[in-house]
């Protein structure tokens, strides 16, 4: 089902969105070579407790964790792990869902450890602005597919990646996942209509080599590249509005200005 908000539940996602917003932010400083990735989950559950907020993904289909900590081939739903010590030139996305009084916000970022390489900073830059190509197509009136379609035409036509298909985006509030699904995938002008009051995430997962993905992990949840190449993922929670696309998880208020509410 789709639900529509009102201007005050958008609102209210907004300040969820800051929260988790921060979260991110805060990483900036916490991740480095020689910690393990599990400090992430404890920095995220700290930091989550002291903002009054829930970390949403902690029991959802029987998940244990508040973040999902994903690095190199892994595409998406990596555990935080202990024993797994980072190191110089390790790509690392987290991903995580914080409920704030019930107001949902859902957003993946993606960070390099250490020193990084060329071929990271393009994925890095080519996933960021894929993202912000398809947020740039979430106006009312257009179709999901305008989303879909921005992002792979610059992701596999113009930069020879892969755009991976098997994850997607979705609706969000007041669950996690709701409809309408959101594929970074599609063609121009197809899918269901964008309409105003409609909250969705746009989170693109793109790797260097094929979009085929492996969902074979004896975990039961983490994703890799078929072919062992880095995956890269950015994710924003948007609202649709008559005064276009608005970001309600944004860890940057100057270059996001555009893009936040009023």
């Amino acid at each position: 089902m789709i639900t529509l908000k009102s201007p005050r539940e958008i609102r209210e996602m907004a300040k969820s969105g800051a929260i988790l917003a921060g979260m991110h932010v805060g990483l900036r400083e916490i991740i480095k070579p020689g910690i393990s990735s599990w400090e992430i989950e404890k920095f995220a559950l700290k930091y989550f407790k002291d903002q009054g907020a829930i970390p949403e993904q902690i029991g959802f289909e029987g998940y244990k964790y508040a973040t999902c900590v994903s690095i190199n081939d892994e595409i998406c739903h990596g555990f935080p792990r202990k024993g797994l010590i980072l190191k110089d030139g390790d790509l690392i996305k987290v991903d995580t869902v914080v409920n704030y009084h019930g107001a949902m916000s859902d957003s993946c970022w993606s960070y390099v450890v250490g020193k990084s390489t060329s071929e990271i900073d393009k994925l890095m830059n080519v996933t960021k602005k894929a993202l912000y190509l398809g947020i740039d197509q979430a106006q009312v009136g257009n179709r999901i597919g305008d989303i879909g379609a921005a992002i792979q035409h610059y992701t596999e036509d113009i930069n020879g990646y892969g755009d991976v298909r098997d994850f997607i985006g979705h609706g969000i509030g007041p669950t996690m996942h709701e409809s309408p699904n959101v594929p970074h995938y599609g063609e121009v002008g197809k899918g269901l209509r964008l309409r105003p009051g409609m909250t969705i995430t746009i989170e693109p997962m793109i790797n260097i080599g094929t979009w085929k993905a492996e969902m074979d992990d004896p975990n039961g949840w983490t994703a890799r590249t078929m072919d062992g190449s880095l995956s890269c993922q950015f994710e924003h929670t948007i609202a649709i509005t008559t005064d276009g696309p608005k970001i309600l998880t944004s860890q940057d208020l100057e270059f996001d200005k555009k893009y936040l509410l009023d």
